[in-house]
């Protein structure tokens, strides 16, 4: 089955932990690094190869020709599935929040670089009004679906589902062990599903929320076997998911600047963000070692510098 599917998906990639060095972390006499994931790929990098590497391992043993799944304009999933796609030989769909963008499809794939890119690596695009977009889980609108575009293998949106728990349990490894605390950004909650599923006894995930809601801890409780090991921590969403303020782009461009390292500005910036200030505020114990994980996104930072531009804001510097 493996010679199924094109290589990229089984190579047994262990990232690297990159010790991040701060004056504020060296006050506080607490250790971070940062699991470099988002260098698995430029597009499929970080939890977008975890979750969609036994995704895809499936679709291919259902006989499956097409992946269709769901996702709003700037979606890193979206683009991630539409290159994963390509790699391994299928079709793919992206069923797109905002019909408004199909009236004139040259247009909308000129001023955005995430459709663009996706349409590039041969994503066929049905977009839905924002009214019927929140349909999509229902089995009669996916039925729609099929009856209109044929069949396919659905992937929920943002790619979360039992098989991504599972690629998601492969981001920490033995070498992981020595860390007091794991720091995970959460969007639909399979990513730190799938960590808190592999931790060791003494470590603790912290889980950021890069979107408003209490919805959090009941998703992720369907995919874990673990309810004591975790928390979520849900100050630091900055009004909402792609929600931020001067304050977060600044962040972003000192955090760069100092460390080297770029951050996304819908999940890891507001994690790094968080965290910082938890140091700050004396929330983990001296000596204790924190190790955050990046999970990539980087793509989308071309179409959030083309808002903050329109809008005369600063824009975010890339390395």
């Amino acid at each position: 089955m493996h010679k199924e599917l094109n290589s990229f998906f089984f190579q047994d990639f262990i990232a690297e932990n990159q010790h991040v060095h701060l004056p504020i972390l060296e006050e506080k006499k607490v250790t971070l690094y940062i699991k470099r994931e988002d260098v698995i790929h430029p597009f499929v990098s970080g939890n977008k190869f975890r979750k969609l590497k036994y995704n895809l391992t499936e679709a291919k043993k259902l006989k499956k020709n097409t992946l269709l799944t769901f996702g709003g304009a700037f979606s890193n999933h979206i683009v991630a599935t539409a290159v994963a796609g390509k790699l391994a030989d299928f079709k793919t769909i992206g069923v797109i929040r905002g019909d408004e963008l199909a009236k004139n499809l040259k247009e909308t794939l000129a001023n955005n670089a995430t459709l663009q890119e996706a349409h590039k690596n041969g994503m066929k695009f049905h977009f839905v009004s924002r009214e019927n977009y929140r349909q999509k889980n229902s089995l009669g609108f996916v039925e729609k679906l099929k009856n209109k575009l044929g069949d396919f293998y659905l992937i929920p949106e943002g790619g979360t589902n039992c098989l991504a728990v599972k690629g998601c349990q492969e981001i920490l490894t033995k070498l992981d062990h020595n860390f007091d605390y794991i720091c995970c950004a959460v969007g639909t909650g399979g990513t730190i599903s799938g960590v808190i599923n592999s931790l060791e006894k003494h470590q603790k995930v912290i889980g950021f929320p890069a979107l408003k809601g209490d919805f959090f801890d009941e998703e992720i409780k369907k995919y874990t076997i673990k309810n004591n090991n975790w928390t979520i921590v849900k100050d630091y969403h900055f009004g909402g998911y792609a929600k931020y303020n001067d304050e977060l782009i600044r962040f972003i461009n000192n955090f760069t600047k100092q460390t080297k390292i770029q951050l996304d500005p819908i999940y890891t910036a507001k994690m790094l963000f968080g965290i910082l200030n938890l140091v700050q505020k004396n929330y983990f114990p001296e000596n204790s070692k924190i190790l955050a994980i990046h999970t990539g996104g980087l793509q989308g930072i071309t179409g959030f510098n083309q808002k903050l531009k329109q809008k005369n804001k600063a824009l975010i510097n890339y390395l």
